[in-house]
């Protein structure tokens, strides 16, 4: 039985901002009881002595796509152990929910959410039970069959929306004034239900170079959904733009915009000013056109993340090729089964096609540097690894990468695993993100990709690289960036800030002894066929202590089997507990 923590001796740094003062907390059922110095013991409270360490916030990830995986991934492993206590999902455009009761409708939104993210189809399909078609019935069959270790809100998603309203047809044109009504009415389902608000994309296209079905939506369709928003305090409207691939980022900015002036409207831009290094060179319009945003009126924040894209790419799953308008080698990731892989791979008249639209890749994307991609992984075991395309080039005479590519993979098979050099970020224009008063950094991508990187633990990269090693950023500051700014920015008001009164959402860490640890594989995601495959994970970072709603979650170098995660919306008070 729970009976109270005293954690003593502490750096304590309150999520604000402001500097870190040595005090002791006491968490009483599941709040913060007492901040203060010298505090005594009281009844059976367990005293934790944090003596060299700080007491922060829990840490809040701003971008994860839990919505499929925490069904069959419930300890959301290793997040405890990197002082996660809140993670935010169903962005980019995606959610699994609302969906249409037509089955071909909504196998289509499995599909392409699996497809975009990553995420494997066939346990999305069979591990959900699927027993809501509104986003509020999805809520209460998350509350009523999950347990998780840590807080969990999200953004209801436009592409889902989409294809519950008009099912396939969503992909192709506009909506009717009846289907924005019907759209209209699943927004307000949702924000009604504790939604954060809407998630959209405008930036991704799929294997065969067509927009996603948010694309498809007109000025009137844009002008009712925020009209919804608009009426629900607080709401958030996020949407994803392109400054990576295509580069129409600010001409979809400026449409956003001029159909959201003069609104009571929040808006989340993720990718509004790129902070990576290919696109440094767009950076200060880009920044000059986000500020104009703030001087025009629009209560907008930008997205980023302090991480360079870290991409390990195989056959069978990768998005990388598709995205990068590498549709030749998106083929023979979407063929199914070895044998019509290597069929295709083979055949002469592939071979040519790949190499005709080997030159399309987009250049920015690390697939056209043959010197950066290395062989990492084969699953026959013939190798070469640990060299990269180029030096495999030379060693074979091989002279086109895509040949040279086809047969490594013919030879190790489809598993296998390429590792992409890291796509630089661009430190400067980090250093302004990181201390601007409209950044949501720490931006992870988490519960997505896993089977090209994990973003989990990317958050204490924070720490480690930026206050710890280089000292870019002061503790508070970095502290504040991974709990006060996204509560205070997704109005979680019970989050964020170290205060009496508040949710118990504690991490207890000592900077010399946390890292963000090698990727490693885990193999507890079920392939629908009765087995198991692999997703990119990390050990612990480790916390000395995390604490979820005064749970401890992770403790004694290990995560505590304890699952005190609620749905804590952008309300005052937490929701009912997962349970």
């Amino acid at each position: 039985m729970d009976t109270g923590f005293l954690i003593t001796n502490g750096t304590v740094v309150d999520g604000t901002g402001a500097p870190p003062f040595d005090a002791d907390i006491r968490v009483r059922d599941g709040r913060i009881a007492e901040i203060g110095p010298g505090l005594q013991r009281e009844g059976r409270e367990r005293i934790v002595d944090a003596r060299g360490c700080y007491v922060t916030p829990g840490f809040i990830e701003v971008h994860n796509h839990f919505d499929g995986p925490m069904w069959w991934m419930p300890t959301l492993e290793p997040m405890p152990g990197y002082g996660v206590t809140t993670s935010v999902n169903g962005h980019c455009g995606f959610s699994a929910a609302p969906v249409s009761e037509d089955q071909a409708a909504r196998q289509e939104m499995v599909r392409i959410f699996s497809f975009f993210e990553d995420i494997p189809e066939k346990p999305f399909l069979n591990q959900l039970p699927w027993d809501w078609t509104r986003w509020s019935e999805y809520r209460a069959s998350l509350e009523r069959n999950v347990q998780i270790p840590i807080n969990f809100v999200a953004f209801v998603g436009h592409i889902a929306i989409r294809l519950a309203v008009m099912g396939i047809e969503a992909w192709d044109r506009a909506a009717t004034a009846d289907e924005i009504a019907r759209m209209c009415g699943h927004l307000d389902d949702a924000l009604k239900a504790g939604a954060l608000g809407l998630s959209s994309n405008l930036l991704d296209h799929d294997a065969h170079d067509r927009p996603v079905p948010s694309w498809r939506a007109d000025d009137a369709e844009w002008s009712a959904l925020m009209d919804v928003l608009e009426r629900h305090e607080g709401s958030v409207l996020q949407i994803n733009f392109d400054y990576l691939v295509r580069f129409n980022a600010a001409k979809n900015i400026a449409r956003i915009a001029r159909l959201a002036k003069g609104r009571k409207l929040r808006m989340q831009l993720t990718g509004a000013v790129p902070t990576v290094e290919f696109a440094a060179h767009i950076y200060p319009q880009a920044m000059a056109d986000f500020e104009q945003l703030v001087a025009d009126g629009h209560d907008v924040w930008n997205a980023y993340s302090q991480k360079g894209f870290t991409i390990v790419v195989n056959f069978n799953s990768s998005l990388m090729f598709a995205q990068s308008n590498n549709y030749a080698w998106g083929d023979v990731i979407e063929a199914k089964g070895d044998e019509a892989k290597f069929a295709m791979l083979s055949d002469p008249a592939w071979r040519k096609r790949a190499r005709d639209t080997w030159c399309e890749t987009v250049d920015q994307s690390p697939l056209k540097y043959p010197e950066q991609m290395i062989f990492f992984e084969s699953e026959s075991g013939a190798g070469p690894l640990g060299i990269t395309l180029r030096a495999y080039m030379d060693r074979t005479g091989i002279d086109h990468p895509s040949d040279a590519l086809a047969e490594w993979v013919l030879e190790n098979g489809p598993a296998s695993v390429l590792k992409l050099a890291e796509v630089p970020k661009d430190d400067k224009a980090l250093a302004v993100w990181m201390r601007h008063p409209r950044g949501i950094g720490n931006v992870s991508d988490s519960g997505a990709h896993g089977q090209m990187f994990c973003g989990i633990g990317d958050n204490v990269m924070l720490l480690t690289e930026y206050v710890r090693d280089t000292k870019a950023l002061k503790i508070e500051e970095a502290i504040h960036i991974l709990t006060g700014q996204p509560a205070r920015h997704y109005n979680l008001h019970d989050r964020g800030i170290l205060e009496v009164g508040r949710a118990a959402d504690i991490a207890v860490f000592n900077l010399d002894e946390i890292e963000c640890r090698p990727m490693r594989k885990a193999w507890d995601v079920p392939n629908g066929e009765g087995g198991r495959t692999f997703r990119w994970s990390r050990d612990p970072a480790p916390m000395r202590l995390t604490l979820v709603n005064g749970v401890a979650t992770f403790d004694n170098g290990d995560f505590t089997g304890r699952f005190p995660g609620a749905y804590v919306g952008p309300v005052a008070e937490p929701r009912s507990a997962l349970a």
